[in-house]
């Protein structure tokens, strides 16, 4: 490892801890946490063995998963805890425990909640033809509307039209993969609240619109290579659809009205939620043994759960009948989801601890002998671990190996920036995990008795779709 890389690694090992807190909270000096560096590559054992439990068992064990997904997701999180608490202390493991759930798990999905909730509330009644064009135009919107309404926001909104205009297709799966593909990561790389990695580095001191410039471009040429790869194939496929099913919601004509407008104002009123909390800076914080959760997070919190519960108040039960809206998805979502932040604690650990963790070779390779940022490594490394890992961190981790200075990141270091930023948010569409909403869209086509690919499967279609256009972009934009 050169002297240069052993520099980024202890920039990025002394502020990462404070980084990875949201605005307006810190990590007090004495709390009980764990070292990085004092553990081993053993300790991510645990959070491997549900990523393999979420790709496997609903293939291998269907029963069993869908029944008991959640007790499976508790059982890796207490694999890690017990042993973790007996190690280092009880005191140590709740801190941990309570540090992810109330920093990171709780605003993650309560946010997501709170978009699932009130985007579910808008109706767009009707139905249009699936027709190429028709989806290809739908994908379109959604991926324009991702970076205003959020991915999740989007996703939500227009999962359920697109499913109900492919309902009498005999094959549309590739319909909904492309929707994740497109609306549920891409579509959000152009806002801070298109996706949270974004978010965070606004919080970070990263302008509100340096990514709508830096990652526009990126963004256009994906969409528009991903939409018309798209509108071939399912032209091929519409024009091979030779079954004829009944249609369980037929087209209708005007074909589409939106109800629920109610909702558009609470969408509105959690954007306002967001960038409120982010400009709102005050040291005022709640202490729960030791973890420090800032005051303007508590208030957005209960913002976000007012909205929601308005919501449920004022949106007549037949706009949530008319979406088939249930609350299986977002339960499916939050029980794996607290699992995987439980198990993720020791790995973002040991990316910490910089070139005194497990993970060091892996954090030197983004340096290039002379000292210089290896922005190709930033985005594929961004962008691989966010497939697997949570993109938020993992954003955060790259952001400070790279100086986390959100000035000299913007400047002299936006190709940098902009391939962290490309990385986390596009490559969230690799795998079902790589984003909240990729889950989320799936839980619904399924509930819909759509036959979803398997993990495995689904990544088959981005390995051979999505990995080709991400290294014409790192030709293009990251050499």
């Amino acid at each position: 490892m050169t002297p240069a890389t052993r520099k980024a690694v202890r920039r990025f090992a002394a502020g990462i801890a404070a980084a990875a807190l949201p605005c307006g909270t810190a990590l007090a000096a004495d709390a009980p946490h764990v070292d990085g560096a004092a553990l081993g590559a053993a300790w991510a054992i645990p959070f491997v063995g549900l990523l393999l439990s979420i790709a496997i068992l609903p293939l291998a064990a269907p029963h069993l998963w869908h029944h008991h997904y959640g007790k499976i997701a508790a059982a890796w999180a207490l694999t890690f805890l017990v042993p973790f608490a007996l190690t280092y202390g009880s005191e140590v493991a709740t801190f941990e425990f309570l540090h992810v759930m109330l920093l990171d798990y709780v605003p993650f999905i309560v946010l997501l909640f709170a978009l699932y909730t009130i985007s579910g509330g808008v109706y767009l009644k009707g139905d249009l033809h699936g027709s190429p064009w028709t989806n290809t135009g739908m994908l379109a919107g959604g991926t324009l509307i991702a970076s205003v309404t959020g991915t999740t926001g989007a996703s939500v909104l227009l999962i359920r039209p697109v499913i109900r205009a492919n309902d009498d297709r005999s094959y549309n799966v590739h319909v909904i993969v492309f929707f994740i593909f497109l609306v549920s990561n891409i579509g959000g790389a152009l806002s801070p609240l298109g996706d949270p990695p974004l978010y965070l580095g606004f919080l970070k001191g990263v302008d509100f619109f340096w990514p709508t410039v830096h990652l526009a471009a990126k963004t256009a040429l994906l969409t528009a290579i991903l939409l018309a790869v798209f509108f071939v194939i399912d032209s091929y496929v519409y024009s091979r659809d030779k079954r004829k099913r009944p249609d369980p919601t037929p087209d209708t004509k005007p074909a589409i009205a939106l109800h629920g407008w109610r909702n558009i104002l609470l969408l509105a009123a959690v954007i306002c939620a967001i960038l409120g909390s982010a400009m709102w800076k005050t040291d005022a914080a709640i202490d729960v043994m030791d973890v420090h959760v800032g005051f303007a997070d508590v208030v957005r919190v209960v913002a976000l759960l007012l909205f929601s519960s308005l919501s449920l108040m004022l949106t007549p039960i037949a706009y949530r009948q008319g979406n088939a809206f249930t609350w299986g998805p977002i339960a499916e979502v939050a029980k794996l989801f607290a699992g995987i932040f439980v198990t993720i604690v020791p790995v973002i650990a040991m990316l910490r601890a910089g070139n005194d963790g497990a993970f060091a070779p892996l954090l030197a390779l983004v340096t290039n002998p002379d000292g210089s940022p290896n922005n190709a490594m930033y985005f594929w490394l961004t962008g691989g671990l966010s497939s697997f890992l949570d993109n938020a961190p993992t954003y955060l981790v790259f952001f400070n190996a790279a100086g986390g200075d959100a000035e000299q990141l913007m400047g002299p270091l936006a190709t940098t920036l902009a391939a962290i930023s490309a990385g986390a948010v596009f490559m969230g569409a690799n795998t079902y995990i790589g984003n909240a909403p990729n889950f989320m869209v799936k839980a619904i086509a399924e509930e819909a008795g759509i036959k979803m690919p398997s993990f495995f499967g689904y990544m088959v279609w981005s390995t051979l779709i999505l990995l080709p256009c991400f290294a014409l972009v790192t030709w293009l934009h990251f050499l």
